[in-house]
């Protein structure tokens, strides 16, 4: 009995270590690579179990370059992974520029893929251009017509400078720039409509892909609309506000008169009151000039006469007046 479970315990401890050494080595991986052209080492698959590489994303996508004519090293295509890179589309990358005759070494490649881009989408937009369409650029010619302009631009990847090139952000802004630029300086938004293709050269002149990932092989003008009347709207905006502004003017105005006006009434009503005030000291200064002797009764009879004779003409003027009135 113990010697039967001893044998059991061997039995069980060789599967063990054969599960653990086919999952460790992937021999499997090994053999299919061998039979590809990949001439690899079981070593070499074992350190990249050490190094927490996944054999698989180095090993496969070495039997597509194999076959596709590529030479590239294990160790490169090892550090690309481990420095983040994607290294499937890297290859297929390769293999693309290859098929398309367009010049891509492997350290550029790995640069473009390192940088963010998609190297093998530029790869493909190289061979086959691609179609960017702006969205609906509005601009104001000097007649202030508004006018709203939608155009697709044509660009093609450029391998040389999608490392520290601009992306489509920058074409589609530049573009927008001199549609604004190119409308802006028209006389009229009629000019524009008859001659769209005026706009795609004037733009295209400009050289807007310099510094950019991109060649721009052409700017075709989609659609042109008539918008607003920018101009007559600014022009009653204006006016609204000059009215608002001699409003507030002639308010101020009407403002600073009212006061003159109260103030001459304030000064009107104080004369008022000292002629009054004068009035009643006339019968004093007659009463002492009486009394002083510097003035007679019939110098006082005479002066009352006079005074009496002024307020008959003053009644009989009054009259005269009304009845010329009615």
């Amino acid at each position: 009995m113990p010697a039967a479970a001893f044998s059991i315990g061997i039995a069980v401890l060789i599967i063990i270590l054969v599960i653990l050494f086919f999952t460790f080595i992937p021999v499997g991986l090994w053999i299919t690579a061998y039979f590809s052209g990949v001439k690899i080492k079981i070593g070499t698959l074992i350190g990249m179990r050490l190094r927490r590489v996944v054999p698989s994303r180095i090993v496969n996508p070495m039997i597509k370059a194999t076959k596709a004519g590529l030479t590239i090293g294990v160790d490169k295509l090892e550090s690309h992974y481990l420095a983040g890179g994607n290294v499937n589309t890297l290859v297929d990358a390769l293999i693309a520029a290859q098929r398309a005759n367009i010049p891509l070494e492997f350290e550029r490649a790995a640069a473009i893929d390192l940088a963010g881009r998609n190297v093998l989408e530029a790869v493909q937009v190289s061979v086959n251009p691609k179609v960017i369409e702006t969205p609906n650029i509005s601009a104001v010619a000097k007649n202030g017509i508004e006018v709203i302009v939608k155009a697709r631009v044509t660009v093609r990847a450029n391998i040389e400078r999608l490392v520290g090139g601009a992306g489509e952000e920058t074409i589609i802004a530049r573009v927008g720039e001199g549609i604004v630029t190119t409308v802006g300086s028209s006389t009229a938004h009629e000019d524009v409509l008859e001659n769209p293709d005026s706009i795609s050269r004037t733009v295209l002149d400009k050289g807007l892909d310099s510094g950019t990932a991109f060649e721009i092989l052409s700017i075709d003008i989609a659609d042109v609309d008539v918008g607003r009347n920018i101009g007559a709207k600014l022009q009653m905006e204006q006016a609204d506000a000059d009215k608002k502004i001699a409003q507030a003017k002639a308010e101020e105005r009407r403002a600073m008169a009212v006061a003159k006006e109260q103030e001459m009434v304030a000064e009107v009503q104080a004369m008022k009151a000292k002629v009054v005030e004068a009035e009643s000291e006339v019968p004093l200064a007659i009463a002492r000039a009486l009394k002083d002797g510097n003035m007679g009764v019939m110098d006082y009879y005479n002066m009352r006469n006079v005074l009496a004779d002024t307020d008959m003409r003053d009644s009989i003027s009054k009259a005269t007046k009304e009845d010329n009135n009615k």
